[in-house]
């Protein structure tokens, strides 16, 4: 297929026009057609110097622009089931950034409308499934490279925590992206969370449980430890260690640039996800675009976006309550199996 791919970008706040920057310059077979935004100033501020791209407030009208043949969702996390159902009810291919919806039972709604239609149309922007390294890992752990996965130990550390973040939030939104990480490189589901607070850092706002620890038993066994300190100060750093009955592997810690000088060493850490999982972002979109063109959706599902928020809801109860806390998914449809 030669044609362009028309896309309608929903959001133009820090990731969406990361993601018209991406669809301009460094994706091929694409263009944005439009872009909806509350704020048209901002809205018309990620598109400038584009040509014309339609800048709209309202998502539904950006939906039915002529030439729009695919949809990115960057908006926020409330506004994400509307887009998506309007999407479906178009038969337009998907890619939603995380979190599916703004709750599993939303999350829900979306699985049940897709499978409704027959054929998948959307893709979860988790990411790390096309970073190199959590590629390199994952292939290692199927090809039973260091035995049977036991434990995987991983750390998600930020510089700062948005304004808006509340303690749930680290588990609903950062932890999310380990949630999906753990199922996709185990091949197992999350059974139980149990999340434990140590004290609070005195960089962390008032009334911000930070750090946590998070804690994912599995389906078959396996354990994952999840450490998120979202106002860590120093850097981005997301890294992850699996251990099987033979051996080890770590991801995460190769530094992009070591500099040697007056007797010390330091090496750069990158100061968000952008720069971190840059490359990945680039290959997630152009994997889509490539699949759309061709009348395919890949990648992550929306059954896994509904998954990783039903073990985010437990995650935010134990949080609550202190306790261990089962998880229990809903039937999962035929269309994701």
């Amino acid at each position: 297929m030669s044609e362009s791919l028309g896309v309608a970008v929903l959001g133009a706040g820090h990731m969406g026009a990361d993601h018209v920057r991406r669809l301009a310059r460094s994706v091929v077979g694409a263009h944005v057609v439009t872009v909806a935004d509350p704020d048209r100033a901002r809205g018309g501020a990620a598109v400038a110097g584009l040509g014309d791209v339609r800048v709209h407030a309202d998502p539904l009208a950006a939906l039915a622009e002529p030439g729009v043949g695919a949809v990115l969702v960057a908006s926020p996390d409330h506004a994400h089931e509307e887009a998506l159902l309007a999407a479906l009810d178009r038969g337009l291919p998907v890619l939603c950034e995380k979190p599916l919806a703004h709750d599993a039972a939303a999350a829900l709604r979306v699985v049940r409308a897709e499978a409704r239609g027959g054929r998948r149309l959307i893709q979860v922007g988790f990411m790390r499934r096309y970073d190199t390294e959590y590629r390199r890992l994952k292939a290692l752990l199927d090809a039973g490279g260091i035995g049977r996965p036991l434990l995987l130990h991983c750390r998600h550390r930020n510089v700062a925590s948005p304004p808006h973040f509340t303690s749930a939030t680290l588990i609903s939104s950062s932890v999310s992206h380990e949630i999906d990480a753990a199922r996709w490189l185990l091949g197992q589901e999350v059974t139980a969370v149990t999340v434990v607070r140590p004290r609070a850092s005195a960089s962390a706002p008032a009334g911000l449980q930070d750090p946590q620890l998070v804690l994912f038993e599995t389906d078959a066994g396996a354990v994952v430890d999840v450490e998120v300190f979202v106002n860590c100060g120093f850097g981005y750093e997301v890294t992850c260690e699996a251990v099987g009955e033979s051996g080890s592997a770590r991801i995460g810690e190769e530094p992009a640039m070591v500099v040697r000088s007056a007797g010390r060493a330091q090496r750069e850490i990158p100061r968000d996800y952008v720069v971190r999982f840059a490359d990945a972002y680039d290959r997630e979109v152009r994997a889509w675009v490539a699949d759309a063109r061709e009348g395919r959706v890949g990648g992550p599902s929306a059954w896994d976006g509904y998954a990783a928020a039903a073990v985010a809801e437990a995650g935010v109860r134990a949080l609550a309550n202190g306790g261990r806390v089962e998880v229990h998914l809903a039937e999962r449809p035929g269309l994701y199996r």
